[in-house]
């Protein structure tokens, strides 16, 4: 016996699962619906399948083949039109050669466990031209209902009928035995539809029509609510048919390899499909279905929601009663409420909320912290904003993949003039790698040639950008707060950041796709580092006083703690030069080490601030992953906090040079003002961010040093970028030059109270609370350089929006600690009341 298996339907009424993909492949836990179907039929002994497709109908050819590999044979009647289900089948009916037999027509979008063998028994007993499968449902106005007489014979249609017209609970599955011979009354190439046209039509002839009430489960999976319905019951094993996988207990099943942390709960009835991770304090309620490769990560709770393959779910966020599709981001501290659906290719950034019975429609992005409240359908397709603080970040794989290098390094290289060169680096992680490679695959075929520097700390990267005369660089780095999370961050052609109207260009560019794809010997040759790095060292060199440490009596001692990273071969190299007694500690390069956790940081720091008054060293200091940074313990094993550090490098600068001019932030407390008025120098206050640091240094010769606050110095006098490497050395030569430990130098400067408040805010009201306050505190705001900073005599108070995130800044200097805190406070509650 031949079936028909009918999957031409759009299933608009399940929108937005099916907008990417027919009705019948929508995945039902483990299959896609008419998968299930196939097991169905398989079960029965009915192997020889016509399937009848119309929309998106590659997918399903695609998906199944011939049916080989699901052990059935299939052939496939496409229809250029939608032909109704009586239609469909008259138009499949060329591919049945033998008219002997009924045949099953059966839908591919329900899911039951129907008795197939004995309908067709019955058919076959009641001699009727079509057998009509029936079943009892509690709300019939979604069906056609049946009216049969007591030995089954069919009476009377009623499609779709109100309550007033509803005699009977028995509906129409869609699944019928037919006699070939029926074929003859529906007509070919025309919409006609068996329950509305057919059936009727024979039944008004007179013709036999039986109906069969049918045991066991069926429901119509044509509503998402229906969907939802159907996945749980199949879970709850109410649906009698084979399932994949294995039952570990506990109706937890499992297809394939799995990965749950010990400290997971999982809480059945919940299917993971091959290749899940479940990571440590995750929760899974059940009924829930978890498809191949999605991660839920640490401490996210899965509650009675389905989740399609290749998607992440990321810490602390909560799926409740929501089906999110495939390739999925829901970040961080996400809620997603009853009834919501996230279509295909959309993320959902971080503390976003949605509400109930939201629907978002594919490759949209939810921004940070928002609050969606309605179905977002149209509107801009996927992120239309690139760059961030750190440049291009992303989860590995899920945002940041292989082909989404490649399209960018594409997209960067259209906006460079052809045959110019571009540096390629990053650090020594295996994640950057993967990336990087996709990358450099992209830039030439827009003509750029590239020259791929391996891994050398991200200042020395910077320099052979500039001393090369590149057009610009690219370094790849493992995120210092996320070992999850890459940066990709770009050089222009002094090595600095790139200004935001490049960064325009390069997305206008990656969004528009418009590529600039040269002609076969245009296309850019890939160069190797052939030890440039020497270039860097020769221009370190020069920068220093040669009369200082080389010349020393006593050699400087130092222990220096390369946290694992790539700065040991060139920053050993001018120690060794300096004639500097060196301790090196974590000098092999460890990819597994290049992120650690805050925990892992302070108890490297102690480690270090115990061997440095061991060893009897001038100072211990650590340099951060990518050489930019460093983190400083005096002579006597004190860690110095990144304020007191960047107020020793003032104090030793303005003594050196009897005074001179030290950019620190809008941040920074008023003891950088005592240290001016101490040494006849002057403070020139600048933005936050680094970025717009390092351009200020590019821009004003007359400054000495620059600071961020967090561990960055910046000396023009070399180059104006943070440099960890040089700023360990000038540090060196600053207190040679003085002729003091650092730790005098630390008692000695002057003390400061300081505190921070961050405030979450919405995006939407951070214009309208920045508006607020600068109408508020004109008088007492002065210079807003970044934010809004509030003078109130020997205090001051600075509401700073967060670039990145839904927050607001509330950063306080007070005469003591207690009162910078009632500051915060108070300025906090102000900026959450104006919102």
């Amino acid at each position: 016996m031949k079936a028909v298996l009918m999957a031409g339907g759009e299933g608009s009424r399940l929108r937005p699962l099916t907008i990417s993909r027919p009705k019948p492949m929508v995945p039902l836990v483990d299959r896609p619906v008419m998968g299930h179907i196939i097991e169905l039929l398989k079960r029965h002994g009915i192997t020889d399948i016509i399937i009848t497709v119309q929309y998106l109908a590659n997918i399903i050819q695609d998906f199944y083949g011939d049916g080989s590999a699901f052990d059935v044979d299939i052939s496939y009647s496409v229809e250029e039109v939608p032909l109704g289900t009586a239609g469909a089948v008259k138009y499949a009916s060329r591919l049945i050669d033998d008219d002997s037999e009924p045949i099953i027509v059966i839908s591919g979008d329900a899911l039951t466990d129907f008795d197939l063998t004995a309908l067709i028994e019955a058919h076959k007993r009641s001699n009727a031209k079509a057998t009509i499968t029936l079943t009892r449902v509690p709300n019939p106005l979604e069906y056609g209902v049946v009216i049969t007489d007591d030995a089954g014979r069919i009476r009377q249609f009623l499609e779709k009928p109100s309550w007033g017209e509803v005699f009977s609970d028995t509906v129409n599955t869609g699944i019928y035995v037919i006699d070939p011979s029926v074929l003859d009354d529906i007509p070919l190439g025309d919409a006609f539809d068996f329950s509305k046209d057919l059936f009727p039509a024979l039944l008004r002839r007179g013709e036999l029509l039986y109906g069969y009430i049918a045991e066991g489960y069926w429901t119509d999976v044509g509503t998402i609510d229906a969907y939802m319905r159907a996945c749980s019951d199949y879970l709850m094993g109410m649906v009698n048919l084979p399932r994949l996988g294995h039952d570990r207990g506990d109706n937890v099943w499992i297809e394939g390899e799995v990965e749950i942390a010990p400290d997971a709960q999982i809480h059945g009835p919940v299917f993971f499909g091959h290749g899940v991770k479940i990571k440590g304090g995750a929760m899974v309620f059940g009924p829930s279905v978890i498809r191949d490769y999605t991660i839920i990560d640490s401490r996210a709770t899965i509650d009675r929601s389905v989740m399609w393959r290749n998607s992440y779910v990321g810490e602390r966020a909560e799926l409740r009663g929501a089906i999110v599709c495939k390739q999925c981001n829901i970040k961080s501290r996400s809620l997603l409420f009853e009834g919501v659906v996230v279509a295909d290719s959309t993320i959902i950034n971080a503390g976003a909320v949605i509400q109930p019975n939201v629907k978002i429609w594919p490759s949209k992005e939810v921004e940070e912290g928002a609050t969606v409240s309605a179905s977002i359908i149209w509107g801009a397709q996927g992120r239309r904003v690139l760059f961030g603080r750190y440049g291009i970040t992303g989860l590995v794989n899920i945002d940041l993949t292989p082909e989404f290098c490649a399209k960018l390094g594409a997209a960067y290289g259209a906006i460079l003039p052809k045959n110019t060169m571009v540096t390629m680096n990053r650090d020594a992680h295996y994640t950057p790698r993967m990336l990087k490679r996709g990358l450099i695959a992209g830039i030439p075929s827009a003509g750029i040639d590239v020259l791929d520097l391996h891994s050398v700390p991200i200042p020395t990267a910077r320099y052979l950008t500039y001393a090369l005369k590149a057009a610009g660089g690219m370094h790849v780095r493992l995120s210092p707060f996320d070992n999850r999370v890459v940066d990709i961050k770009f050089f222009d052609h002094r090595g600095l950041d790139l200004g935001s109207d490049m960064e325009r260009k390069i997305e206008n560019t990656y969004f528009r796709e418009d590529y600039r794809r040269v002609y076969l010997d245009e296309i850019g040759r890939i160069t190797e580092n052939s030890d440039y790095n020497s270039v860097y060292i020769d221009k370190f060199m020069e920068s220093l006083d040669p009369k200082i440490l080389p010349e020393l009596e006593q050699p400087w001692s130092i222990v220096i703690d390369y946290a694992s990273s790539n700065a040991a071969q060139i920053l050993g190299a001018i120690m060794r030069r300096l004639n500097v007694d060196l301790v090196e500690l974590n000098a092999q390069i460890d990819e597994d080490r290049l992120f650690q956790t805050a925990d892992q940081f302070n108890a490297g720091m102690q480690r270090l601030a115990a061997i440095v008054p061991v060893m009897n060293a001038d100072i211990g200091v650590r340099l951060d992953s990518g050489g930019e940074r460093m983190y400083v313990v005096d002579d006597t094993g004190h860690r110095l906090s990144d304020i007191e550090l960047l107020a020793a490098v003032t104090a030793l600068t303005m003594e050196a040079n009897s005074g001179g001019t030290v950019a620190v932030p809008v941040t920074a407390p008023r003891l950088f003002d005592k240290l001016a008025e101490r040494y006849g120098g002057r403070i020139q206050r600048t933005k936050t961010a680094l970025g717009a640091l390092m351009q200020q240094a590019a821009k004003c010769n007359e400054l000495c040093v620059l600071g961020d606050g967090a561990g960055s110095l910046i000396f023009p006098s070399f180059f104006p970028v943070a440099d960890g490497l040089f700023a360990i050395v000038k540090l060196m030569e600053l207190l040679a030059r003085a002729n003091i430990p650092l730790s005098e130098i630390r008692r000695s400067l002057p003390r400061s109270a300081m505190a921070n408040h961050k405030v979450p805010c919405r995006w939407e009201s951070k214009g309208k609370v920045m508006r607020i306050l600068n109408e508020q505190y004109a008088e007492r705001s002065q210079e807003n350089i970044d934010g809004i900073k509030i003078e109130l005599g020997p205090e001051w108070v600075l509401i700073l929006p967060d670039p990145d995130g839904p927050f607001i800044h509330v950063i306080a200097e007070g005469v003591n600690e207690d009162q910078a805190h009632v500051l915060t406070e108070k300025y906090a509650g102000l900026v959450m009341g104006l919102q």
